[in-house]
């Protein structure tokens, strides 16, 4: 099975959102109906990045990495 960690920014607000699944497709789709409390008032939701893990482990360490970090420094960090 395969694990991702990813980045979201909300069209609408311009803020950024980081989590992780073993199902892309229907966690983006969760993220733009409003069912998850986190993002249902930033609707709609684009996919920024995504990285691909095999060990749901690896995804989860990524994320708690993204956030300490904080989305945005993150993202221009690897910008540089």
């Amino acid at each position: 099975m395969e694990y991702y960690t990813y980045i979201l920014r909300s069209k609408t607000t311009g803020k950024y959102y980081c989590g992780q699944t073993n199902n892309m497709y229907d966690r983006i789709l969760r993220h733009n109906s409003g069912r998850n409390k986190y993002t249902k008032h930033g609707v709609p939701w684009e996919l920024i990045s995504f990285y691909k893990f095999s060990t749901r482990a690896e995804a989860v360490s990524l994320e708690s990495k993204i956030k300490k970090r904080g989305i945005e420094r993150f993202l221009k960090d690897l910008e540089s």
